[in-house]
């Protein structure tokens, strides 16, 4: 009998013991799970526009064929229209998708989400409304430094039908989060180009180059990694050439293959400062006299005067930016006042 109630007096020992453990390990369970939700919910990122692929392209009709060849001429521009070029000769060199990454599909990748959507637009730097093929025809001009397309041409009208294609979906007048550049939080200081030379040197030059010359394919029709400087580069009217609009595009994508737009590789201030840097070397100038004829639309960032404020050029170019942005608002409101 006094066995039995030993046996007893332990298996309930045993089962407090497996209770207590259990218990314990609930609560850390749940602790951890816990943990687990909150990062979730601190890297949680709104939804955001994703490009269709190459192989969702409807080919084997005119319509699809035609979209495919705006694929093509958007990922390997040089090929067709750059120096050594196939169709004609009238760019630099570079790739469109060296600014607009993957085929202008990449979140926060200078991506063509919101074009067909909102275009015909009015664009203050042209000082009037814009259609698809003379916005692309801005980018041939500044960014590959080169020459316009004819808008009727069979080129310009697949690079046009591929943009459509990739925004269709996207309802008239809206642009989706993840559309074009992103927009980074400002420093309260300028940019400096002297540190953002260590950043180009740590995290850029592997695939730039030393000297920002980037890197030309195996048979020299183009870049796998476009100039970031120099002859080859875009131009100073590009819109690359505004360092809020490089550094953010640098963040959320550079150094190329190892960033996403919600884990970057460098900080928000190396972002700004290696910017500064690329955007203070030497590279192509293009007139841009007819360029912001109420110069009160002129970007906080434009490197070129006049301006419609009192702040200097220096200020303009590398910031701090804030008080431009602060200053304009007002002057805005005094007029809206009035």
């Amino acid at each position: 009998m006094r066995k039995n109630g030993f046996i007893i007096l332990l298996i309930l020992i045993v089962i407090i013991v497996i209770g207590i453990k259990g218990t314990e390990f609930y609560m850390e369970r749940s602790k951890e799970e816990k943990n687990i939700q909150e990062l979730l919910k601190e890297d949680a990122q709104p939804e955001v526009w994703i490009g269709k692929s190459k192989s969702q392209i409807p080919v084997g009709t005119p319509e699809g064929d035609l979209i495919l060849y705006g694929y093509n001429l958007i990922t390997n521009t040089s090929y067709y229209l750059g120096p050594k070029g196939t169709v004609a000769q009238i760019t630099n060199g570079m790739n469109c998708q060296n600014c607009h990454l993957q085929a202008g599909t990449l979140p926060y990748g200078n991506n063509f989400g919101k074009v067909a959507a909102n275009y015909p637009e009015y664009r203050a730097r042209n000082n009037g409304w814009q259609s698809i093929s003379a916005r692309v025809n801005d980018c041939f001009e500044r960014s590959m430094n080169g020459h316009s397309l004819n808008s009727n041409s069979h080129e310009m009208k697949a690079i046009v039908a591929y943009m459509e294609w990739l925004g269709k979906d996207v309802p008239k007048g809206s642009k989706p989060a993840g559309t074009g550049i992103m927009k980074i939080k400002m420093m309260d200081k300028p940019a400096d180009p002297t540190l953002g030379k260590l950043v180009f040197t740590t995290h850029c030059q592997s695939c730039h180059g030393p000297n920002g010359q980037g890197l030309l394919n195996l048979d020299g029709t183009g870049y796998t990694y476009p100039p970031l400087w120099g002859e080859h580069s875009y131009n100073d009217g590009a819109g690359m050439y505004r360092i809020s609009s490089l550094a953010g595009f640098i963040l959320p994508n550079m150094p190329f293959g190892t960033t996403t737009y919600h884990h970057p590789s460098i900080s928000t201030e190396d972002a700004w400062n290696v910017a500064a840097f690329i955007n203070s070397q030497p590279r192509p100038h293009i007139n841009q006299s007819n360029d912001w004829k109420d110069l009160s639309t002129k970007p906080f960032d434009f490197p070129f005067g006049p301006y419609a404020d009192s702040f200097s050029e220096q200020q303009h170019k590398y910031g701090p930016y804030q008080p431009i942005i602060d200053a304009k608002k007002q002057a805005k409101n005094n007029v809206s006042l009035k």
